[in-house]
């Protein structure tokens, strides 16, 4: 079954929906290559955890507007990225209306179902970002415990995982508990945006314990290298009781 798009702009951005008013990407037309909805900021909090040149290898599960896939390929020149998108028109109206890379030897779209291309698939990546929904927020097998499971077999050594949860979403608390069964409680769970989206950061390797400090550095290294500010976000997940003893420790 096709996906019903709709485009829409305002106030210089340009957003992706999927029949609804609901946004599924946004596109700021005088910066493509930032991100412009905090949940897809957050979903590049991974970021944080390593410094560079990680990631090297990028797997984006759900193309929507292209906002992390354009993110990726500007400012991780490192990185090769593969995305997974299930919908031809999704692919065909981000390159057409938003700026889609163009594929080459850094960049590539498959078209396939990312549930299905994770469990089949014998390639390794350090970053692997979920976020895939249909038009009724819902996101079949990317939900399911062999799908984390098997993301946590693809991930390299200092592998990280971020997946976009719905916070009023039913089922939340059950998508939480499969990421944590399958990672063996290395989850890291960013407070819910004022749009109801939380980041759940799973991670693989060796424990990652990271000062207040450390993260701070980080954080403003980032927001002058390529613009991504995360300092609202460590604000808020310290605020949530995130940052224990002023420490992330996963």
């Amino acid at each position: 079954m096709s996906v019903p798009i709709d485009i829409s702009e305002e106030a210089g951005v340009r957003f992706l929906h999927f029949g609804s008013e609901w946004v599924q990407g946004a596109m700021r037309l005088r910066k493509p290559w930032s991100l412009e909805l905090v949940y897809t900021r957050e979903m590049m909090a991974g970021l944080l955890l390593h410094p560079r040149p990680w990631p090297r290898k990028v797997l984006l599960i759900g193309l929507g507007a292209g906002s992390l896939a354009r993110f990726v390929h500007h400012h991780l020149p490192d990185a090769v990225c593969t995305v997974v998108e299930i919908a031809p028109e999704v692919h065909a109206v981000a390159r057409q209306f938003f700026r889609l890379p163009d594929e080459n030897a850094r960049f590539r779209v498959v078209i396939g179902d990312g549930a299905q291309y994770v469990m089949d698939t014998d390639a390794h990546w350090d970053l692997i970002a979920v976020d895939g929904f249909d038009r009724h927020a819902r996101a079949g097998d990317l939900a399911t415990l062999p799908f984390y499971q098997a993301c946590w077999t693809r991930l390299s050594e200092r592998g990280v995982m971020a997946v976009n949860l719905f916070s009023g979403q039913r089922g939340f608390k059950g998508r939480q508990d499969a990421i944590r069964e399958a990672f063996d409680g290395r989850l890291c769970m960013l407070p819910p945006s004022e749009t109801g989206n939380a980041i759940a950061l799973a991670v693989r390797g060796a424990p990652i314990e990271l000062s207040h400090d450390t993260l701070l550095a980080r954080a403003a290294a980032l927001k002058a290298d390529c613009g991504l500010d995360l300092h609202p976000t460590l604000k808020r997940l310290d605020a949530a009781g995130g940052l224990p003893d002023g420490r992330l420790s996963v």
